[in-house]
């Protein structure tokens, strides 16, 4: 038999395949790969490193869906603010992917670009280098978080018995449909005013 004209297999179908299944399940297994794709899971091993290898392949991929134009804005504020809103969107996208993600160091060279231009974004800003990565990994809590509760049920609290949480039955119909879109705006707004207070306080030093 000749070969087929489109390669069975590819790191382009591994990531798509991988990514169907984080989606789905929250997880992925080189051999659920492998069977999906019709192939031997030896076959999987000869395109990627390992499973590491497809975890970043994955990081990738989602990845591409962050703006990273918006760290090119000025002020650095509104650069920072622009970047946090792309990435919440693209990881609300998949969401199931989060926790496997945040649980592996991050290897990908495209991924660690974004933080380089993020880092030189903060220090031409005039943030002290001790300060940076605590700053930007506040930002990711608030983003990861967000875009965890984005994938929440509509109805996060069931009130069978509204006379026992009155106040808390009048919160939810006052939050409306909007809710975790305000709760994002209103911890991001937060998260920089407290950085803009600290960048001020070094500029007073």
């Amino acid at each position: 038999m000749g070969r087929p004209r489109t390669p069975l297999l590819d790191r382009e179908r591994i990531t798509t395949t991988a990514l169907e299944l984080v989606d789905a399940q929250g997880e992925f297994s080189v051999p659920q790969i492998a069977r999906r794709l019709g192939v031997q899971t030896g076959s999987v091993y000869h395109h990627v490193d390992g499973r590491d290898g497809i975890v970043e392949l994955l990081r990738e991929r989602v990845a591409e869906g962050i703006d990273v134009s918006a760290l090119d804005l000025h002020p650095w504020d509104e650069a920072l603010a622009a970047w946090a809103r792309s990435y919440r969107a693209a990881f609300a996208a998949h969401p199931r992917a989060i926790p496997l993600l945040m649980t592996s160091p991050v290897r990908a060279p495209r991924v660690l670009e974004q933080y380089e231009r993020a880092v030189g974004l903060l220090l031409d800003a005039g943030f002290p280098l001790p300060d940076v990565m605590p700053v930007l990994v506040a930002l990711e809590n608030v983003v990861l978080g967000s875009a965890l509760d984005l994938a929440a049920p509509v109805a996060m609290w069931e009130i069978t018995d509204e006379s026992a949480a009155p106040r808390l039955a009048e919160a939810l119909d006052a939050a409306g449909d909007g809710r975790a879109d305000a709760a994002f705006e209103l911890a991001l707004a937060g998260f920089l005013a407290h950085a803009r207070r600290r960048l001020e306080a070094y500029a007073e030093v």
